[in-house]
């Protein structure tokens, strides 16, 4: 187990926003075990919307049980809060050995990695934004998440520039800057200098389950419409179409999905909809779990399959058609979402269902 905070040796720091980060940085901890020195202090920046602050509250208090100090900052509760947190944590920031960080995107975090000194820094999984994360970094390229749309950079983009180009550059190993990136994700490129260390989910294995298995089957939500990948209507004939043909009862939603979807999905699909309180790899290891898992294109495809390794459940991945793209897709999309079910291990492939 993690070792408690306070021991000697150098201290973490590290800087969460959603629960599959925190769970991450669980991870990497566990992975570490007794190396990890003098403790670590786990720092949320909470989102506003609900059901993420519900599941870090809950992911909160698996860390503190682990041993690991937790600092809850209200990161977005008005307009001085950036100002108030960034103040407030400059301090620990400086007098940090390590940082470990769960989304090289975020321009908070962006902000943060100007301030230390840090000469190791770890990037966990963000889902699959850690993909692109590593491509964009191997080649040099400025930090854009894959659905954000090309073209033109926006005002708020050009002032930000400097500060994003600050954070790639310290995301770069250099010198004494150490840079570890720990992941369950595929990656075709990896950039020079930087240490890969695969994420197999042993503390989820360790700490939970093994689950009951059920003989129906389940789904698993996405946020693909709530970010204007997929077009809302063509997203619903999907599920419909995939839950008939395979039996599925439930639908474990996506934490960002919104309320009106999902109550039009209950409504014509009859599925019975959850909202997890805690990261999906965590609910499925903790079961009842379906024998199948069935899902679009997303993190699951890659992460399910370890955190339910040795048992029976299968995870089924059904293909994003073109047609259901939305006309403000990133141009990206597509490809992006094809190398997130082709590189996916011990996973069945499913063609795209007919969602017309």
């Amino acid at each position: 187990m993690s070792p408690r905070a306070g021991s000697a040796g150098p201290h973490t720091l590290a800087f969460v926003e959603s629960p599959v980060q925190l769970l991450n940085v669980l991870e990497w901890a566990h992975a570490r075990g007794h190396a990890l020195g003098g403790g670590l202090t786990l720092v949320v920046l909470s989102p506003i919307d609900p059901m993420t602050r519900g599941q870090l509250r809950r992911m909160a208090e698996l860390a503190r049980e682990e041993g690991h100090e937790v600092r809850w900052e209200e990161a977005r509760g008005g307009p001085a809060a950036p100002f108030q947190t960034i103040g407030g944590l400059a301090g620990l920031l400086r007098r940090a050995d390590r940082i470990v960080l769960g989304d090289p995107f975020s321009r908070y975090v962006q902000l943060l990695l100007m301030i230390t000194r840090a000469r190791e820094l770890v990037v966990v999984d963000d889902g699959t934004a850690t993909m692109e994360f590593v491509a964009q970094l191997a080649r040099g390229e400025r930090l854009v998440r894959w659905h954000r749309k090309g073209g033109r950079r926006g005002p708020r983009d050009l002032v930000f520039a400097p500060v994003s180009a600050s954070a790639r550059r310290r995301l770069t190993p250099g010198g004494k800057r150490q840079v570890e990136i720990f992941s369950s994700m595929p990656m075709e490129e990896t950039p020079a200098g930087v240490t890969v260390t695969a994420n197999a989910f042993a503390w989820t294995r360790f700490r939970f389950g093994p689950p009951r298995i059920t003989k129906g089957a389940d789904m698993v939500g996405t946020s693909l419409v709530e970010t204007g990948v997929v077009d809302g209507d063509r997203y619903l004939a999907a599920v419909q179409s995939l839950a008939k043909a395979h039996g599925a009862t439930r639908y474990f939603a996506h934490r960002r999905e919104s309320t009106e979807k999902l109550h039009r999905l209950a409504v014509e699909t009859g599925l019975e909809i959850v909202r997890p309180d805690l990261p999906l790899e965590l609910i499925a290891r903790r079961g009842p779990i379906g024998r199948t898992i069935l899902s679009f294109p997303s993190t699951v495809v890659h992460t399910l399959p370890l955190a339910l390794a040795g048992t029976e459940v299968r995870v089924a991945v059904c293909d994003i058609d073109p047609a259901w793209l939305t006309e403000n897709a990133s141009p990206r999309a597509q490809g992006f979402l094809s190398g997130v079910t082709g590189t996916a291990r011990d996973v069945h492939r499913l063609s795209a269902v007919s969602a017309v």
